[in-house]
């Protein structure tokens, strides 16, 4: 009760799951991006197609085991299209087995006219994506088509995403076709697939920017999450051997050979720069 009258109380939503409460909505979300339209030398080669892997799972169990309704945080995906779609790339939506793809509504910039333009742009292949079983038989061969893989962030990238082969064959296809991996926040979860049967870390040693577990564990008190995470993904991470860059959930971006990473939502703009500009300058030369 205390915390309903102090607005800290999680919203439980009509399927059981908890949205953030109004502090935390108001200390975290914005109706607006800091996108910036850049004007970029718009690629115009073979390899203008990203495939982007989307989680398609809504609700996340904490470990008190109460549900947190999550899913893919719509500027950490839609900011980065934005400025790769301004370079010249397109996209190929994809979630693991072609169910719709889930957006964090609640954290959608409703008065980004810039956003709203590119889901709307989208809006049917976040509807009816491919399944990623799909993509991987009759896509892999055309890898010349493709600049990279991205993965967005949102806490939802942790859902079945990690544990999912398709999503390691899909990022062992783009290390051995020489493409770009590029992922932020809770993105970076997916990387953790490439260990599956057995496998080494395919990114061990790699520098990589990571939303922190210490941010992750302090957001229950301001009833962000219901609950403490199912886990930590930057210690998950850094065991494995990866060099994380932040320490903090801000503007950290990061590129390490083929992986460019990003720290959190307020690094959306900035990764998306560094990708576009990275690819274009990589394809282009």
């Amino acid at each position: 009760m205390l915390k309903k009258l102090l607005g800290i109380a999680p919203k439980l939503e009509a399927d059981g799951s908890y949205s953030p409460s109004k502090v935390a909505l108001k200390l975290s979300t914005s109706d607006t991006s800091d996108y910036e339209n850049v004007s970029y030398s718009k690629y115009q080669g073979k390899k203008s197609k990203i495939v982007v892997i989307f989680t398609e799972q809504k609700n996340m169990k904490m470990k008190n085991g109460k549900l947190f309704s999550t899913g893919n945080h719509p500027i950490e995906a839609l900011v980065p299209l934005l400025h790769l779609k301004n370079a010249g790339f397109d996209f190929e939506i994809v979630t693991p087995t072609g169910k719709p793809v889930v957006f964090e509504m609640w954290a959608f910039p409703k008065k980004d006219k810039h956003v709203n333009a590119i889901y709307n742009q989208y809006k049917a292949e976040f509807e009816k994506p491919k399944a990623l079983a799909s993509f991987i038989e009759n896509e892999f061969e055309n890898s010349a088509s493709y600049a990279a893989v991205f993965i967005p962030g949102g806490h939802g990238a942790m859902l079945g995403i990690p544990e999912d082969k398709n999503v390691q064959k899909t990022l062992n296809w783009a290390y051995n076709k020489n493409l770009y991996t590029i992922t932020l926040c809770h993105g970076p979860g997916s990387l953790l697939s490439t260990t599956l049967d057995g496998q080494p870390f395919l990114y061990k040693g790699y520098n990589m920017a990571v939303f922190p577990d210490a941010v992750d564990k302090q957001t229950p008190m301001i009833g962000y999450l219901p609950g403490h995470m199912p886990f930590g993904l930057s210690e998950k991470l850094e065991k494995l051997g990866a060099k994380l860059m932040n320490t903090k959930s801000d503007k950290t971006v990061c590129v390490d050979r083929k992986l460019i990473t990003g720290a959190s939502p307020l690094a959306s703009n900035e990764l998306g720069k560094l990708a576009a500009n990275t690819l274009l300058k990589e394809l282009d030369s």
